[in-house]
């Protein structure tokens, strides 16, 4: 039997590339049919890719960091009783045949554009016992590969001493501004260069697409909350009691179904408007690879206490990068909590193609008239941003009204659910 190449599949949902972040097997290792061999980062999400085959490895078609794409060779995987052939396919390629598309054959690579500090081979596994760097995220270590960072050498800023992707660019010492290299607009020097790929690149893309397509308009209002918050103070009396955030997202969903035209999607191609039949939730979460959107599939059919249990699940997974491809691409309403960043307000980018999205600021306690006196209450501020081509402005206030009463009279609005 041949050696075999395998090329990175179809990772699905339209993804035509994909980034390497590492690899999980050397040349010269066995491998088996399903192991994962490599992991990678497409637009919607890190996942390991299994081999199809199984034998040895007889090359590793690609650095870590590069962008394949589909259909390109990933490994090339020889024989298991034939060692010798995978040891001649090996100095083949070692020698420059040209049959690899990426990474290999004639080494005349340009020079890294960083400076590299010291090697960074303890960067498999999180330090919990002193030994090894405390990371987590694979794009934290392929990072600190790219940009020369000694993992060793850092104290992480996170929980625990977890180094995040902010220690590490922090970190980084640019070889452009050891050799000068500046802005040409500034004249400031150049700190540092972050290419634009994966994630964050489906993200500009996505954004940049929201602002040139959808003609937006933002709407607020500011929003009493105390009995919102008295009321899961009752609830926790009494046994596990859902978050704020999940009782928000319920009372989003009863609105969607009462203002329909925001849980839709524009078909230009069509020349149409398509109103969904149910909600997939969006969560917008910061993640250290970026801004994603989960989704609760389904949300519709869930109480609070089921969304509670969906966005802990789904935050944690999209902080780890183990959503799933089809929860990061399904949302068909997206809630955005951004007063976990500690501000009040935020006229937020439609997730394309979605046609609204809905903030949440912080909860404060501010001055506010109640029964013709001033007291302290616990004050929330909604955003509410629309595509125009699909309601106007009663539609859109008539929703976010409906939340913004709901959340200042929870137990009525629950009787009604």
């Amino acid at each position: 039997m041949s050696v075999q190449v395998f090329t990175l599949p179809d990772l699905g949902e339209g993804l035509t590339e994909a980034e390497l972040v590492r690899w999980l097997v050397k040349v010269g290792d066995p491998v088996a049919v399903d192991a994962p061999v490599a992991e990678v980062e497409t637009a919607k999400a890190a996942v390991e890719v299994p081999s199809p085959y199984a034998g040895v490895v007889a090359a590793l078609h690609g650095e870590e960091g590069a962008t394949l794409a589909v259909g390109e060779p990933l490994i090339s995987v020889a024989p298991s009783t034939d060692a010798g052939a995978a040891n001649a396919y090996v100095e083949e390629e070692r020698a420059g045949s040209g049959n690899v598309l990426i990474g290999y054959g004639t080494t005349d690579a340009a020079p890294s554009r960083r400076r590299r500090r010291a090697a960074t081979k303890a960067a498999a596994s999180p330090r919990r016992d002193g030994d090894r760097p405390a990371v987590v995220s694979p794009i934290v270590r392929q990072l600190a590969r790219r940009t020369g960072v000694d993992l060793e050498a850092l104290t992480g800023s996170g929980p625990d001493g977890l180094i995040t992707r902010r220690d590490v660019e922090a970190a980084a010492v640019p070889e452009e501004q050891a050799a000068g290299d500046v802005d040409a607009r500034t004249g400031l020097p150049i700190r540092t260069r972050v290419p634009l790929t994966g994630l964050r690149k489906a993200v500009a893309e996505t954004l940049t697409r929201s602002r040139a397509e959808i003609p937006e308009a933002t709407t607020w209002v500011d929003v009493d909350a105390t009995a919102l918050l008295d009321l899961r103070a009752q609830l926790a009396e009494t046994g596990q009691a859902p978050g704020i955030l999940a009782m928000v997202a319920r009372f989003v969903i009863a609105g969607l179904a009462r203002f329909p035209e925001l849980n839709a999607r524009v078909d230009t191609r069509r020349g149409e408007i398509t109103h969904l039949d149910g909600v997939n939730l969006g969560l917008a979460a910061q993640t250290d690879r970026g801004l994603v959107v989960p989704a609760i599939t389904g949300a519709h059919r869930l109480g609070m206490r089921g969304l509670e249990a969906e966005i802990r699940r789904l935050t944690a997974a999209a902080r780890a990068g183990t959503a799933t491809a089809a929860e990061l691409s399904s949302s068909s309403f997206t809630l955005n909590n951004y007063g976990v960043l500690g501000v009040d307000g935020s006229a937020a980018i439609i997730n394309h193609p979605e046609v609204a999205i809905l903030g949440m600021g912080r909860i404060i306690p501010r001055p506010w008239v109640v029964g013709g006196e001033v007291v302290a209450r616990q004050i929330v501020q909604l955003s509410l941003v629309f595509d125009h081509r699909v309601c106007d402005g009663g539609t859109a206030g008539g929703f976010l009204r409906y939340v913004a009463d709901a959340i200042e009279s929870p137990t009525s609005a629950m009787a009604d659910l």
